[in-house]
């Protein structure tokens, strides 16, 4: 039955959830939506999401060990994926400003308590995976280009990354890779997290909701992961640092994403027989 829940949620169905067509503008309004949050109590947002960056600056300095530079780029990129599972507790936040409850920082682990966890700790496993097979693809690129030896120095490595021929590959390649797993992880959980907190619906029904929302708005989200990526390279910039004002912003922009393209009416539960039926 755990197992069950986890899949279909707590109406022991599918349930189909309506998805709206939204503009440019609510993309917009949603990233200002998720700054005014921020802006609310900054401080108890940077105390959250200060371990973000920590945690970015500690790959780093992993990473300028001779045999894992090949790895700076892919760790600091694919980090990214792990963005929506590390927000988790924002939307928590933004939830409970909505219902008008106390929203102190503290309650950002009440997630804990949420009926949705065992799916919500399902889609995180799906993201780790994702990360972790991006990974390896990285790393198997970079031998299939440069060798399995690792660079002599980091200056060395920078070098051949950027003045040889097969560097230019490998920048080329990688990041047509790296695209490719930011478009799966944007269409399987671009507002599944937010989705199973509000509502217990399991993996299935939350991740068949992410890829209709991009279906319906195609280029709007596209818009969306594009902001999302800016915001993270340039919040990147300054040693991470900037990781502790960029991530709550946009987390807290998620959930009102997740608002503006998710009917709260017109919702339809299908029965876990005729799903499998139709699978």
């Amino acid at each position: 039955m755990a197992g069950f829940h986890v899949m279909a949620g707590a109406t022991e169905g599918y349930e189909r959830i309506t998805v709206r067509k939204i503009g440019f503008a609510d993309v917009l309004d949603a990233l200002r939506q998720g700054a005014r949050d921020f802006w609310e109590k900054p401080s108890h947002y940077v105390f959250l999401c200060v371990i973000y960056p920590l945690v970015g600056v500690f790959l780093a300095s992993w990473t300028s060990g001779r045999n894992a530079l090949p790895l700076l780029f892919p760790l600091a990129s694919g980090f990214a994926l792990l963005g929506p599972l590390a927000a988790i507790g924002l939307y928590e936040i933004s939830r409970r400003r909505e219902l008008g409850l106390d929203a102190s920082w503290g309650h950002a682990f009440d997630v804990r308590h949420s009926p949705a966890l065992p799916s919500i700790v399902a889609l995180g496993i799906w993201l780790f995976v994702l990360f972790i097979v991006w990974l390896l693809s990285a790393k198997a690129l970079y031998v299939s280009l440069f060798g399995p030896e690792a660079p002599a120095s980091m200056r060395v490595f920078f070098n051949e990354v950027f003045r040889t021929y097969a560097g230019h590959q490998l920048i080329l390649w990688g990041n047509l890779i790296g695209f490719c797993f930011a478009v799966v992880a944007l269409a399987t959980t671009v507002i599944a997290f937010p989705l199973l907190l509000d509502r217990d619906v399991g993996v299935v029904s939350a991740v068949e909701t992410c890829v209709r929302t991009i279906l319906v708005n195609p280029l709007q989200i596209l818009f969306w992961g594009l902001i999302v990526a800016v915001c993270l390279i340039i919040g990147s910039l300054p040693l991470f640092a900037g990781l502790a004002v960029v991530m709550p912003i946009l987390g807290h922009a998620t959930w009102h994403l997740y608002r503006k393209v998710i009917s709260p009416r017109s919702r339809t539960v299908v029965s876990s027989e005729s799903y499998s039926s139709v699978s």
